[in-house]
């Protein structure tokens, strides 16, 4: 797969080209809308939630504090749930090309994962520009931002390779995993601290490999400071063992999936 996938490697960048192109072809503003989009997104976090609910954070002296955290935890779970969500459908959507095209299917993951991280820095751009409105400049600590994408990125192609894989072959797994991922969004301390968290149910929250990541998001955007490693080991782990388990289970059930399309 690694071989094919260098061998295919203009055809992938090509493709994620086109398909960021094709969003936008009829439209006046273009690739505009791919900032503006998220750009709505965090102004609401921004002036809704702060300026009008005017909530704080402890050690932060900003009025918009809380604004700034929330657009922190949603840069890493956009980037979570926009791979895992189409990944789910991946090869049902693309199973015409799949049957009539000789290519390296493990090319349409990795188109996937490209145009979100595009989409991704449009949205990490659109966050600093906000940022800068609210008076609030990151530091030096950005540096450790595409480590932590890695990991996401990790965690999300091996979950949603996964689920794309079993979606193939038993249907029902696409209409569950929306319901499910909204559960997972309300898990993960994106829109409140943690620390409200009463302390019985802290021992589920080893159960949720997101939160190692986005608390690392907020870390690094909201407080300047390094990750936390030792607890974003496990969510490593996590992530590379769902990885290799969904590139296995990719190998052996590739010919299956073009007959069950």
């Amino acid at each position: 797969m690694l071989s094919s996938t260098w061998r295919y490697r203009f055809f992938i960048f090509s493709s994620i080209k086109t398909e960021l192109r094709t969003k936008f072809i009829r439209s006046r503003l273009g690739g505009l809308w791919m900032i503006l989009n998220p750009l709505a997104q965090v102004i609401i976090f921004a002036f809704v939630l702060s300026a009008v609910l005017s909530a704080r954070l402890p050690g932060i002296n900003n009025q918009y504090a809380y604004a700034i955290y929330l657009m922190a935890g949603t840069l890493g779970w956009t980037l979570f749930s926009e791979i895992v969500n189409r990944c789910l459908t991946l090869f049902i959507d693309n199973g015409n090309i799949l049957k009539k095209l000789a290519f390296p299917k493990i090319a349409l993951p990795l188109i996937v994962m490209g145009s979100a991280l595009v989409n991704n820095l449009l949205l990490f751009i659109a966050i600093l520009a906000i940022f800068g409105l609210l008076g609030h400049a990151p530091g030096m600590a950005l540096l450790w931002l595409p480590i932590l994408m890695a990991i996401m990125v990790a965690l999300a192609l091996g979950i949603g390779l996964i689920l794309g894989i079993l979606n193939v072959f038993i249907r029902d797994i696409g209409q569950v995993v929306p319901v499910v991922m909204q559960f997972v969004f309300w898990l993960t301390p994106i829109v409140y601290m943690a620390n409200i968290i009463p302390a019985q149910y802290h021992s589920w929250l080893v159960c949720n490999p997101l939160i190692p990541i986005v608390t690392a998001y907020q870390d690094i955007l909201l407080y300047n400071r390094a990750p936390q490693w030792l607890d974003l080991a496990n969510t490593l782990i996590i992530a590379l063992v769902l990885l290799l388990g969904s590139l296995v289970l990719f190998r052996k059930a590739s010919p299956e999936m073009v007959d069950q399309l």
